[in-house]
């Protein structure tokens, strides 16, 4: 056991929702600025900031708007998610060990409950830090640290998996060994790299290896 604590990121990384936040940026953006915005631009920033935050960087006068309708198209899109393969029962392995495991996210406590609901694999965890639960957010340390705080864990006894260059930035602060999905379909593994993660897995099986 290399890591009796593990973090991990949710969105991209435990559960197959890439698809459902893009969908919902651009209906939100679409209905509400009346306007096309390239893909890219609409996801940079997931995984890091919170979806006010997001939508105040597209369009700082109707963020709020935008938050709204993001909302009423995103909560009811989580009855159909899905976590990727092999997810569950890695957790179930590793919480069998004894291994201590987080969330670590920016999605909101009320949100994370959504995907909770429908996958059931919120028994897996410990502790969930949310938006909500530090001042600042991923990739600043913060969020990591409370984890750690609620775990009663060194830094050097954790790990952090993400699917993002936040969650990497966040870890590699915190002191933590970063460890990037290649799966998430939000952010290029190539960007995952440059920001320092300390390997790059590209399935379940390699995930487990190296925890």
């Amino acid at each position: 056991m290399r890591y009796p604590t593990v973090l991990f990121d949710l969105d991209g990384t435990l559960i197959d929702s890439g698809w459902m936040i893009l969908a919902s940026f651009r209906h939100a953006t679409r209905a509400v600025l009346r306007r096309e915005i390239p893909d890219r631009v609409l996801i940079a920033r997931v995984g890091g900031s919170s979806i006010y935050e997001q939508m105040w960087a597209i369009d700082a006068d109707r963020a709020d708007e935008l938050v709204e309708v993001y909302r009423e198209h995103n909560e009811p899109l989580h009855a159909e998610l899905e976590a990727f393969g092999g997810i569950e029962e890695l957790l179930a392995e590793l919480h069998q060990e004894g291994r201590q495991l987080g969330i670590v996210t920016a999605k909101r406590r009320s949100t994370v409950q959504l995907a909770f609901d429908v996958l059931g694999i919120g028994r897996f965890f410990d502790a969930v830090v949310t938006a909500e639960s530090t001042g600042r957010g991923k990739p600043h340390p913060e969020p990591v640290l409370h984890a750690l705080e609620l775990l009663d864990c060194a830094p050097a006894a954790a790990a952090f998996v993400g699917d993002s260059p936040f969650d990497i930035g966040a870890g590699k602060s915190a002191g933590v060994f970063t460890v990037a999905v290649a799966w998430g379909g939000i952010h290029m593994p190539e960007r995952l790299l440059e920001a320092g993660a300390d390997v790059l897995v590209h399935d379940v099986s390699e995930l487990r290896d190296v925890l």
